[in-house]
């Protein structure tokens, strides 16, 4: 049984007329926990988060100590080491560090929480700080991520770039002083359907502000097994998709027995990801909604 507080259930009925095009702007404007939309489909100010703390069990999938309850894939690396001590825990904050790289040569990395998810309320703060690693690759800088409905690390090849998973990507400021949105949708191995439609797009921007390196940031995701997705940055909701499935590209090296396409994805592990930006998680949190 699926276990939705108010402001959640509120927040589903606005989201889902916006994306099947099927409710008036009066009437999506009226449900409780929105106020008016933002002009991108999907997009509100949201106090949702808020709505669904009282009364519920949140679970803190981070302990601040140590990561004993998480598993490291690296790539290049057999899942379990921690190559580099790249993930590591330091004054009760996980820390994405590259200080014991020589070249980095493509090791993306992804830390998983060891236990899957299907319908859930996500929240992590996180910061993109330090010297971006130079001789990653250039789409790296200021970047990283919140990958949901993951495969299992276990079953990833050892020279598998990325999992097959949906991605919150996590930006921060350029130098050059355009926007960047952070709280992106990226689909490694991934399709997911945006306004009515698979969209073939690796990455979906969100209508987040831009945020400076060394903020902490507030992200936020509810994740309804394989029907809708909300992101949140800082209490306001920025991108609404839904009907996450095996999919699309940018994955290499897999196993093909794992990437079937069009399979909808209905649970799966939530990681933390490396890939050449230093970036500091603190609270970690999860309120499961099947409960």
């Amino acid at each position: 049984m699926i276990n939705l507080p108010s402001g959640i259930l509120m927040s589903i009925m606005a989201a889902s007329c916006l994306i099947n095009s099927g409710c008036t702007t009066a009437q999506s404007n009226n449900v409780p926990g929105t106020s008016q939309s933002s002009n991108a489909p999907g997009t509100t100010h949201d106090t949702t988060a808020q709505n669904t703390r009282p009364g519920n069990k949140w679970i803190k999938l981070f302990n601040g100590k140590d990561l004993k309850d998480w598993t490291v894939k690296i790539n290049h690396h057999e899942a379990g080491e921690n190559f580099g001590n790249t993930f590591r825990v330091e004054d009760g904050i996980i820390k994405v560090r590259y200080d014991q790289y020589n070249a980095f040569n493509e090791q993306y990395g992804h830390l998983y929480y060891n236990q899957p998810f299907s319908h859930f309320h996500l929240v992590v703060e996180y910061r993109i700080t330090g010297e971006w690693k130079t001789d990653a690759p250039g789409y790296t800088i200021r970047n990283s991520g919140i990958m949901y409905h993951s495969q299992d690390p276990r079953t990833m090849l050892k020279d598998q770039d990325w999992p097959i998973s949906v991605e919150c990507q996590l930006l921060a400021a350029l130098d050059d002083g355009q926007p960047r949105p952070t709280g992106n949708m990226c689909s490694p191995g991934t399709d997911v359907v945006y306004n009515g439609k698979i969209d073939d797009r690796h990455c979906i921007e969100s209508t987040s502000k831009t945020y400076k390196v060394d903020e902490w940031v507030r992200a936020e995701l509810i994740v309804l097994g394989d029907s809708l997705i909300t992101h949140i940055i800082n209490g306001d909701t920025v991108l609404r998709y839904s009907k996450p499935q095996i999919g699309g590209g940018v994955v290499n090296n897999y196993d093909e027995a794992i990437k079937i396409d069009k399979t909808p994805l209905t649970e799966g592990f939530i990681a933390l990801q490396s890939e050449g930006q230093p970036v500091d998680f603190r609270k970690i949190e999860l309120l499961n909604l099947e409960e």
